[in-house]
């Protein structure tokens, strides 16, 4: 989701800043933009193009400046349109129509520009309040209100501007803001939304960077500061203070640990792949083996100094996420029941802190997250932890994230950068590492025999052959693809601990190709989904050889008995053979516990490749962002 850099520098900064928003584009964005301290004035080019066309259009009109701003933009308040894209600019009291260039213009009249991340649920009421004031609102943005509220409260000081702004201000925000008036200065300001200062080295001192992820930095500096919230931080040439607001709404001065963060560049290559995600999908064998790469055996301090007298201690598991993350963690319910023997709630993080629930400080709360930044999840995080759930778990790709920082212990799977929005290797290695919390749990409880652990290991090891061998399948699956290309809605079908892999199988399908598609347990199919089955709606199902087999032959049967067309990944010894209207991909071989990590390969190769015959934008799929840093 939206991306934010920002810097001051003696030299012309306006590449560093469009090259840190290249590396923020896999997040997702609808618009962009660059803003630029120059000549005395502020100068802007936005877009709602992508960062390439905003690049060429700052080459044309000659932008460039040592302090600027920039950003890519997910809309939420108003329509991707250029006068909705950041930066914005104030307009006081005063300034006529005639003053203000026309949208999308470089030179402006306006005092403030700012960038922002984040929702202000108290923006009406501060517009309300403004427009009073005499100020022209040019967006529907909620932003636009923050740029104003800081023009308002300048006295000469933009930091004291900002603190008192922020204090102001209800939801979550990350904010760079420079100001006309003050030259090689930038303000930075962050509550409930990611934000790191950059310190300038190397052969570049006296340069200070903000941005919203430590990625869009990487070949400038590795010193990083990650701020928190209710941080406050001014940059200047060769220098920078943060201070933190308090429960008076004072700010005071504090110190924050500069740490050394290699940051690799989302800019991948793409080798033979069409797309990122095609790419992603086949690194799925090297994902999980990095994943397990520092794995000698199971023992509970994986996941930190001091697991396992908590793993003895908790009697339950709280498991917080959102979409794909949220069906991972509907896996792991199943093997923390069986393999564990702990009662597991799955909840989905954007409803859990809205409602009612009976809380339990022997609780394992665990986070799932991609990123390590997923708004939801980590309010869901701190909901759990104010109810008195002090026992904080999470399984994340990004070793630095917020997510990371919040908990008490961790598990940092090594998915690498995915740059495709819809997830295949993140989803697949955080079933790697929940699966390993099952059976840390399972030992620390004593429900881990040794032959047990070592049946398990061996299984893991082996995983990534498995999974080769299952990507091996991928002509057979494009065959399948042509097929869906046409159809317009689909049924996914699973049962027990793959009825989360049915769902995420749906999940894909839907966004990269836009065919809705819902998923279902087969058992449910009696139950109303049935009367959806035509000839003209393909039903997926997922048919590993395990216990409950031989009730999904059933409600396969149900299926063909009124005339609907099946597609079946089918484990080798099933014994389901393809017949008219009964299609058949055989699985290499059967998993056991870890099959649902198989069977969901297939499943992303059929969405990805129905979404290249349907023609859509596999790795940016319409209104969909990377990074959901927004509630």
């Amino acid at each position: 989701m939206c991306g934010i850099v920002a810097a001051i520098s003696p030299r012309n900064i306006v590449p560093i800043l469009l090259e840190g928003l290249k590396r923020l584009e896999y997040r997702g964005y609808d618009s962009c933009g660059v803003a630029v301290h120059q000549g005395g004035e502020l100068k802007r080019a936005r877009s709602t193009a992508r960062v390439a066309e905003l690049e060429a259009e700052v080459a044309r009109d000659g932008i460039g400046a040592g302090t600027g701003i920039a950003h890519t933009r997910w809309a939420t308040h108003g329509a991707p349109a250029v006068h909705n894209a950041h930066p914005h600019f104030s307009r006081g009291p005063g300034v006529s129509d005639a003053e203000v260039a026309v949208s999308g213009g470089t030179a402006h009249s306006g005092r403030v520009a700012l960038v922002h991340n984040g929702i202000i649920e108290n923006h009406e009421e501060l517009r309300a309040e403004l427009v009073g004031r005499g100020y022209v609102f040019n967006s529907q943005t909620d932003t636009e209100v923050i740029a104003h509220l800081v023009d308002h409260l300048y006295d000469g000081d933009l930091l004291d501007a900002v603190q008192r702004a922020t204090t102001r201000l209800r939801g979550a925000y990350a904010i760079a803001v420079f100001c006309r008036d003050e030259p090689l200065r930038v303000i930075g300001a962050r509550e409930g939304s990611p934000l790191v200062l950059g310190v300038g080295s190397g052969a570049n001192p006296g340069e200070n960077f903000l941005a919203s992820d430590a990625m869009a930095l990487a070949g400038v500096t590795d010193q990083i500061v990650y701020l928190e919230e209710g941080d406050v931080v001014d940059l200047q040439l060769g220098k920078h203070w943060v201070t933190h607001r308090h429960a008076d709404g004072s700010y005071k001065a504090v110190h924050r640990e500069v740490r050394t963060v290699i940051a690799h560049s989302g800019a991948a290559e793409l080798g033979p792949y069409r797309h990122y995600m095609q790419k992603e999908i086949f690194e799925q064998p090297k994902a999980i083996a990095d994943t397990l790469d520092a794995v000698p055996g199971i023992t509970p301090e994986l996941f930190g100094d001091g697991a396992y007298s908590v793993f003895k201690e908790v009697d339950s598991v709280l498991i917080l996420a959102c979409g794909t993350s949220y069906y991972s963690g509907s896996v792991a319910k199943y093997w923390l029941e069986s393999i564990a023997k702990i009662p597991t709630n799955v909840e989905v993080a954007s409803e859990y802190r809205y409602r009612d629930s009976v809380p339990n400080p022997r609780t394992l709360v665990v986070t799932i997250t991609q990123s390590g930044e997923t708004a939801d999840t980590l309010a869901a995080l701190k909901h759990a932890r104010s109810l008195g759930m002090a026992h904080t778990l999470t399984v994340c790709n990004v070793a630095t994230s917020a997510m990371v920082r919040e908990c008490r212990f961790a598990y940092i799977t090594r998915a690498g950068v995915e740059i495709g929005v819809a997830s295949t290797k993140a989803f697949s290695t955080q079933l790697v590492g929940l699966f390993l919390l099952t059976l840390s749990l399972a030992q620390a409880r004593g429900h881990l025999a040794d032959a047990e652990e070592a049946m398990h290991m061996k299984a893991l090891r082996h995983l990534p052959v498995a999974v080769q061998a299952v990507l091996a399948l991928e002509p057979q699956v494009i065959a399948w693809a042509q097929e869906f290309a046409r159809k317009e809605n689909a049924l996914f079908l699973g049962r027990g601990l793959h009825y989360p892999i049915a769902l995420e199988g749906a999940l894909k399908l839907k966004e990269i190709s836009y065919i809705h598609a819902e998923a279902y347990p087969a058992g449910e199919l009696k139950h109303g989904p049935l009367a959806l089955v035509t000839a003209q709606m393909p039903v997926v199902t997922v048919a590993p050889n395990d216990a409950l087999l031989e009730k999904l032959k059933s409600n396969l049967q149900e299926v063909r008995a009124r005339g609907g067309e099946l597609f079946v990944f089918a484990d080798a010894d099933t014994h389901i053979q393809s017949s008219e209207g009964l299609h058949v991909i055989r699985m290499p071989e059967h998993y056991g516990a870890l099959s649902p990590i198989l069977h969901v390969v297939p499943l992303q190769l059929l969405a990805y490749h129905t979404a290249c015959a349907r023609g859509t934008d596999v790795d940016k799929p319409r209104n969909l962002a990377k990074s959901v840093t927004v509630e």
